[in-house]
């Protein structure tokens, strides 16, 4: 017996990469109206890439497509690097806006905007879906994980807009780059830590993002988190305005992100680069 083969245009992006490979990649197939979740899943566990994505065919009036997004491990309702750089794959391979300078991408969490500049591509921070303080029994257990003391962070909060992002924040970014956690006491936990360069570094804050439990240990360059650590650091006066972040460093990429404030909300965004492009057989 014989298993059917499709073949569906091919991306493979690389995000806040401010050179070449230094971002993170995501996979973006194409046109994937005929892939039931279950392939889906299994093709994103072949990539074995932080996330893989999928697009399809929009089912509010107000979007331009429809995002399916998934880890080696699951699927997520929103995730900041695959939204951009799916933005970029559909606008390269001829989607067409339905507003200048402006898509409007349809996924689970709901209706995320990416502004357009150029070739630059920046989105909407979505709401959080939990904020505030992190019970004390979950804040021993990120600690432990991380290898700190209490004494050692100077604010923690739930900044989860979807995957689960539970932020903390040190003294500086060279505490953050120190940082060797452990993967099996942090467990299911999804855990950002950020800590500010002094002036004259590489950018304001460096950031690191764990997600173990999603089959993602340490995540190059993450959006998602970035949008939930600027709606924090905003809220509690850390930052008044926008500012750069540095991601990926221990990992040797360097990724580079920027928030970008104004009346109509944040805005993460980045150089999104195309490495990859073909079919892909499913």
């Amino acid at each position: 017996m014989t298993t059917a083969v499709n073949e569906y245009p091919f991306s493979q992006v690389d995000v806040f990469a401010p050179g070449p490979k230094a971002g993170n990649p995501v996979a973006v197939v194409h046109q994937a109206h005929g892939l039931s979740a279950e392939q889906m899943q299994s093709f994103a566990n072949w990539t074995n890439l932080s996330e893989t994505t999928f697009l399809l065919e929009p089912s509010h009036p107000e979007a331009d497509y429809r995002l399916r997004i998934f880890t080696p491990a699951a699927e997520l309702p929103f995730a900041g690097h695959p939204t951009l750089g799916s933005a970029h794959a559909w606008l390269e391979n001829g989607g067409q806006p339905r507003r200048d300078g402006e898509l409007v991408q349809e996924c689970e969490a709901g209706l995320v905007k990416i502004r357009r500049s150029g070739t630059d591509l920046a989105f909407a921070a979505p709401p959080l879906v939990r904020s505030g303080p992190v019970e004390p029994a979950v804040l021993e257990q990120a600690f432990a994980s991380l290898g700190i003391d209490a004494s050692e962070v100077l604010g923690s909060n739930w900044v989860d807009n979807g995957p689960g992002w539970l932020g903390i924040r040190l003294q500086s970014a060279e505490a953050v780059l120190r940082l060797e956690p452990d993967f099996a006491l942090m467990d299911q936990l999804c855990v950002g830590v950020i800590g500010s360069y002094p002036e004259g570094g590489p950018a304001d804050f460096e950031v690191r993002a764990f997600v173990p439990g999603l089959s993602v240990p340490e995540d190059p360059v993450t959006g998602s988190l970035n949008a939930g650590l600027a709606q924090w650091l905003l809220g509690e006066g850390v930052v008044d305005g926008g500012y750069t972040v540095q991601q990926g460093t221990a990992l040797g990429r360097g990724g580079l992100l920027t928030v970008t404030v104004d009346d109509d909300g944040i805005w993460i965004g980045g150089v999104s680069r195309s490495v990859v492009s073909g079919r892909v057989s499913l």
